[in-house]
C-alpha cells in the first residue's frame, strides 16, 4: 500500500522541471559565495582588484548579499517547491507548463541584477539594492508561483493542510506584499521613516520569506528523510502563529538609539525577544521527529545537514534576539557580530536546509544514487566547519571590536586589532565554497553515472 502511495505521488512530480530549477540553484550557490570570499579578502587587502571599478568593495557586496538570497537560496526553494507541493497536494501543479518559462526569466533577470550592480545601479537599502527592473521581474515571478502553488493547493486531494503547506503559503503571500514595499520605499519614502520602513523591509526578506520557506523544507524533508512523522502537529502550529504575529515588529531593531520614536524601538526589542517561541517550537519539533533515529545518522547524508542546520539556526536565532536588546547592542552594532548573525541564520541555516533537501531530492528526480556518499560528506563537514568557525570568530571580532570602541579607542586601532580575524574569515568562507563544490560535483556526477536509486 505504502508503496503504491508512493509511485501515485512520484507521478505527480514534473522531474525535468525540478532539475533545471535545483541546476540554476547549484550554479548560483557556487557563484554567489565565491563573490563574498573576493568580498573577505578586501578587508586585509582593501587594494586587491580595487583598480576595476566594477569589482570594488560597494559594488560587490550588493551581489554577494542579494545573490546569496534570491540566486543560491530562493532558486532552489522554488525548485524543491515544485517537488513538494505536488506531492502534498495529492495533484500536479497548476499550470506546471508555466514554470518552464519562469525558470528562464528568474535566472536571466539575476544575471541582468549582477551586471547592473557591477556597473553601479544600487537603490541604496541593504538587501534590496537590485535596480526597479530586476525587483519588479522578481515580484511578477513570485506573484505567479504565488498563483500556481495556491491554485494547486485549492485542488488537493486532501482536505487537511500539512504545516508546510501553510509556511508555503504564508512565505509566498508575505513576499508579494514585500517586494511592493521595495519598489516603493527607497525614493519615496523621507526622513527617518524611510530607515525605519528598510528595517521592516530587510525583516521581512529574512523572517517572511528567507524563515517560513526554510520551515516548508525542513518541515517535509527532516520527516521524509528519517521516515518518522513529526514530532507534534500542534507545536507546529504554535511556531507559526507565534512567527507571522511576532516577526513583522522586529525590523527596527536595526535602529536603535536612533531618531525613531521609543516606543516603536521598545515594540522591536520585545517582539525580538518573542521569536524565542517560534525558535524553541520548531527545535522541538525537529529534534522530537529524529528520537529512535539518531542511529542512523551517521550515513543519513539530507538528515545531517537538516539537523545541523537547525543546531545553527538554534545559536543564530539566540545572537538575534539578545543583540536587539539595547544594553547589548551598544557593544555589537555596526560591528562583524551581526555578520556572525547573518551568516549563521542564513547560510548556515537556510542555504544547508536547502542543501539538505537539494540531497533528498536530486537522486529521485534523476532516477541515480548518490555517486559518492564520501564525496558528499566531505563536503558536510567543510561546510559545517566552515559556517561554525566563521561563527565563532566573528561574534568574538565583533565583541573586541565593540568594546574597544566603548573605551574609545580610536577607530584604526581597532581594525588593526582585528585583522587576524578577517584572516579566518576568509578561510573559512573558502572552506565553505570547497564544500558546496564537493556537493555539487558529487550530485552531477550522480546524475551522470545512471546507477538507479
Amino acid at each position: 500500500m505504502a508503496e503504491d502511495a508512493q509511485v501515485r505521488n512520484d507521478e505527480l512530480i514534473n522531474r525535468d522541471l525540478i532539475r533545471k530549477w535545483l541546476s540554476w540553484g547549484f550554479f548560483w550557490l557556487l557563484f554567489f559565495p565565491t563573490i563574498g570570499v573576493i568580498l573577505s579578502t578586501k578587508f586585509n587587502y582593501p587594494e586587491f582588484l580595487g583598480n576595476v571599478p566594477w569589482l570594488t568593495f560597494g559594488r560587490i557586496r550588493p551581489i554577494h548579499v542579494n545573490g546569496v538570497i534570491w540566486g543560491a537560496f530562493s532558486t532552489l526553494f522554488v525548485g524543491l517547491s515544485h517537488y513538494i507541493v505536488p506531492r502534498l497536494c495529492g495533484v500536479r501543479l497548476w499550470k506546471e507548463q508555466w514554470s518552464y518559462p519562469l525558470v528562464w526569466v528568474w535566472n536571466l533577470n539575476l544575471a541582468l541584477a549582477v551586471v547592473l550592480l557591477a556597473l553601479g545601479w544600487n537603490r541604496g537599502w541593504e538587501a534590496g539594492e537590485f535596480p526597479l527592473i530586476n525587483v519588479i521581474v522578481v515580484f511578477l515571478a513570485i506573484l505567479q508561483l504565488t498563483v500556481q502553488f495556491l491554485m494547486t493547493i485549492k485542488n488537493r486531494k486532501e482536505t487537511p493542510l500539512y504545516v508546510s503547506l501553510w509556511y508555503l503559503i504564508a512565505a509566498f503571500i508575505w513576499t508579494d506584499v514585500n517586494l511592493v514595499l521595495l519598489m516603493l520605499g527607497p525614493y519615496n519614502i523621507p526622513g527617518i521613516s524611510n530607515a525605519a520602513w528598510h528595517g521592516l523591509f530587510i525583516h521581512y526578506v529574512v523572517g517572511l520569506w528567507i524563515t517560513p520557506a526554510g520551515y516548508v523544507l525542513i518541515y517535509y524533508f527532516l520527516p521524509a528523510s528519517v521516515r518518522n512523522p513529526i514530532y507534534s502537529h500542534k507545536l507546529s502550529l504554535i511556531g507559526f502563529w507565534s512567527l507571522a504575529f511576532f516577526y513583522p515588529f522586529v525590523g527596527i531593531h536595526h535602529y536603535l538609539y536612533s531618531p525613531i520614536a521609543d516606543w516603536a524601538q521598545t515594540i522591536a526589542i520585545v517582539s525580538s525577544m518573542m521569536l524565542i517561541i517560534p525558535v524553541w517550537t520548531v527545535l522541538q519539533n525537529f529534534f522530537g521527529t529524529m528520537i529512535g533515529k539518531w542511529q542512523e545518522f551517521g550515513r543519513n547524508l539530507p538528515a545531517k545537514f537538516l539537523i545541523i542546520g537547525s543546531i545553527m539556526y538554534l545559536f543564530g536565532c539566540f545572537q538575534g534576539s539578545t543583540e536587539a536588546l539595547r544594553a547589548l547592542q551598544q557593544p555589537t552594532h555596526f560591528t562583524d557580530f551581526v555578520i556572525s548573525h547573518s551568516h549563521l541564520t542564513v547560510f548556515g541555516t537556510f542555504v544547508v536546509w536547502a542543501l539538505g533537501g537539494a540531497l533528498y531530492v536530486w537522486p529521485r528526480v534523476t532516477g541515480s544514487e548518490l555517486w559518492s556518499f564520501r564525496l558528499g560528506n566531505w563536503g558536510f563537514w567543510l561546510i559545517t566547519l566552515g559556517i561554525s568557525a566563521m561563527g565563532l570568530v566573528l561574534s568574538a571580532q565583533g565583541l573586541q571590536q565593540g568594546f574597544m570602541l566603548m573605551a574609545q579607542s580610536e577607530w584604526m586601532d581597532s581594525v588593526n586589532a582585528i585583522r587576524a580575524y578577517w584572516w579566518v574569515r576568509t578561510f573559512t568562507g573558502i572552506s565553505m565554497d570547497i564544500g558546496m563544490t564537493l556537493l555539487v560535483y558529487d550530485l552531477m556526477k550522480s546524475s551522470l553515472a545512471r546507477r538507479p536509486a
